[in-house]
C-alpha cells in the first residue's frame, strides 16, 4: 500500500537552523497562535503536533519548534503507526529520530485499523488515528493540514452532495475537538519551497499515488487539468469553502435560536439529555425543521445523514401514529437509534438491556456493561445519609420486576414501574436504569430519587448518585 522514497529524504546539512528560521512561514504561525490561542496562551499551555513525517507535518514540526521558547508552550508530538504498510516501523524510527533532533518528545501509538467497518480503509484509519490524538492530555492538537487538501476537501463533498455544514470544509480552530489547523491557508508548493530552502528530510507515501482513492485521483487527475484553464483553483476554492463555513454557522445559530437555546450551557444540557421537542419541528417550515434535526444530530456527535434520510426521519417523526414505536438506526454499528416518546425526540445508544452486577466501596463513577456512567457525589442536604446510616459499600443492579419504592415520606409505596411511568421516562431507558442497593434494600432510583427513610437530612452531608447515559 505504500512506501518509503529514498530520493525525498533530504539531508538536513545545518541540525542547528531551528533557532535562526527567519522566514514569511514563520511569522505567519506566529500570527495564527497568538490570534487563536490569546485567550489560553500561557506558560506550559501543552501543544501537541499530529507528525506522521511527511512533507506538511515535517514542515510544521520545524516551525513550531523554532517558535515554542518565544510563545512559552510546551510542544510534543504524537506518531500513530497503523501498521498498513511495511514501512510503518522505519517511518516511526525516522519520526523518532526527527523529534529527537530537535529535542521535542514524541509518543508512538500503534492502533488496529477495521478493514470490515463498512467505512472503507482510508475512513477507518483516519478515525484511529483521531481517537489515538484526541485521547490526551493536550491543550490542543496541531494538524498539518494546507490550503490544497482544503481545496480538495470541498471538490470531493460537492461530488458526494453535501449541504452547508461539509461543503464548509475544515477550520481553522476546532474549540470542540481542540485541533488547531495553521498551515490551512498555506499552498503545499509554499512548504515545499520552505522545506527545499532549509535542507529538511520527510517521508513520502507511495499510497499518495494511488489514484484509486477518491482524493489522489482528483489531486493528480482532476486537478491539474482545472489548473490549466484557472491557475488559481486552488485558492478560490479554499476561499469558498470559508464562505461556506460562515452559512453553515449562520445555520448553527438559526437552529439554537430555533429550539430557544442560545447560550453554551443551555446547549450542553440539551445534548446531555439527548432529547428535542417535537412541537418545536413540527411548528417550523420544512427546511427548517430539517435544518434543526441536522443540528441537533450534529450536537450529539453523530453523523450526519443524507436529505433523503433526513426527510424520512422527519416524516416519521412528525406524523407516525400516536402509539408507534419509532426506531430509526443513525449508527447501528454503535447501536444509535433515533426514538419518539410523548411528544420528544430522543437519541437511545446501546439499545440492548445487559445484566448489572457491581460492587460500589467509594468510587466517583462506576462504568455500566452498556457504556453508562453512575457517578456519585457527596452534597450538603440531599442525597443518601452514607454517613447516618453507615454505609461504606452499596450493590448496583437491573431492574427484574416487581420492585417497590418510597421515595416521598406522605404518599404510599409505589410500584416501581407506575413510579417510572409518572416520570414520564421512556421505556427503552427503564429497561436498562440501574437500581442501587443497601444490602437488600432497594435505597436510590437514578432520576427518581432516594428511599424516604435514607435520605440525608439539611445539616449533614448526602450521597447523590446521577446516571448519565452515553
Amino acid at each position: 500500500m505504500a512506501s518509503l522514497k529514498k530520493s525525498t529524504l533530504r539531508p538536513r546539512k545545518n541540525s542547528n537552523l531551528v533557532a535562526t528560521i527567519n522566514s514569511p512561514l514563520k511569522t505567519q504561525l506566529a500570527s495564527y497562535l497568538t490570534s487563536n490561542l490569546a485567550p489560553i496562551l500561557r506558560p506550559g499551555l501543552k501543544l501537541l503536533l499530529a507528525f506522521s513525517g511527511g512533507l506538511d507535518s515535517r514542515v510544521l514540526l520545524e516551525l513550531l519548534a523554532a517558535l515554542r521558547s518565544g510563545k512559552n508552550f510546551n510542544l510534543s508530538a504524537m506518531h500513530v503507526h497503523h501498521g498498513l504498510s511495511p514501512n510503518a516501523n522505519a517511518w516511526a524510527r525516522f519520526c523518532s529520530d526527527t523529534c529527537a533532533a530537535l529535542h521535542v518528545p514524541i509518543e508512538i501509538v500503534r492502533v488496529n485499523v477495521a478493514k470490515d467497518s463498512g467505512l472503507g480503509l482510508e475512513a477507518a484509519a483516519r478515525n484511529a488515528r483521531y481517537q489515538a490524538l484526541l485521547n490526551t492530555d493536550a491543550d490542543y492538537v496541531a494538524l498539518a493540514h494546507h490550503q490544497d487538501d482544503q481545496a480538495e476537501t470541498l471538490l470531493l463533498q460537492l461530488l458526494r452532495g453535501a449541504g452547508a455544514k461539509g461543503l464548509s470544509g475544515m477550520a481553522l480552530r476546532d474549540k470542540e475537538r481542540r485541533l488547531l489547523r495553521p498551515l490551512l491557508d498555506i499552498s503545499r508548493a509554499e512548504l515545499l519551497a520552505f522545506a527545499k530552502q532549509h535542507d529538511l528530510q520527510w517521508i513520502t507515501d507511495e499510497s499518495n499515488d494511488d489514484i484509486s482513492y477518491d482524493r489522489n485521483y482528483c489531486r493528480h487527475e482532476v486537478f491539474p487539468i482545472i489548473e490549466k484553464r484557472f491557475p488559481a483553483a486552488k485558492q478560490t476554492l479554499a476561499r469558498s469553502a470559508s464562505h461556506l463555513a460562515e452559512a453553515a454557522m449562520l445555520l448553527d445559530e438559526l437552529a439554537r435560536l430555533d429550539i430557544g437555546q442560545v447560550d453554551a450551557a443551555q446547549i450542553d444540557s440539551v445534548q446531555l439529555q439527548k432529547q428535542l421537542d417535537l412541537a418545536v419541528l413540527a411548528s417550523l417550515s420544512e427546511p427548517r425543521a430539517r435544518n434543526l434535526l441536522r443540528w441537533w444530530l450534529s450536537a450529539n456527535s453523530q453523523s450526519l445523514p443524507s436529505t433523503i434520510r433526513l426527510q424520512e426521519m422527519l416524516r416519521q417523526l412528525l406524523t407516525a401514529k400516536a402509539d408507534a414505536r419509532v426506531k430509526i438506526a443513525i449508527n447501528s454499528a454503535e447501536g444509535v437509534y433515533l426514538r419518539r416518546y410523548q411528544g420528544f425526540a430522543y437519541l437511545e445508544s446501546n439499545s440492548h438491556s445487559l445484566p448489572i452486577a457491581l460492587l460500589w466501596q467509594g468510587e466517583a463513577e462506576l462504568r455500566l456493561p452498556d457504556n453508562s456512567r453512575l457517578v456519585f457525589e457527596k452534597k450538603l442536604g440531599c442525597g443518601l445519609a452514607f454517613k447516618r446510616l453507615g454505609i461504606n459499600k452499596l450493590r448496583i443492579a437491573h431492574r427484574t420486576g416487581g420492585e417497590r419504592f418510597k421515595p416521598d415520606l406522605a404518599k404510599p409505596t409505589r410500584t416501581l414501574k407506575h413510579l417510572l411511568q409518572e416520570a414520564d421516562m421512556p421505556p427503552w431507558q427503564r429497561e436498562r436504569l440501574p437500581l442501587v442497593y443497601c444490602d437488600d434494600v432497594l435505597a436510590v432510583v437514578p432520576g427518581i430519587g432516594v428511599a424516604c427513610t435514607m435520605q440525608a437530612r439539611a445539616d449533614e452531608t448526602g450521597l447523590t448518585i446521577l446516571w448519565q447515559q452515553v
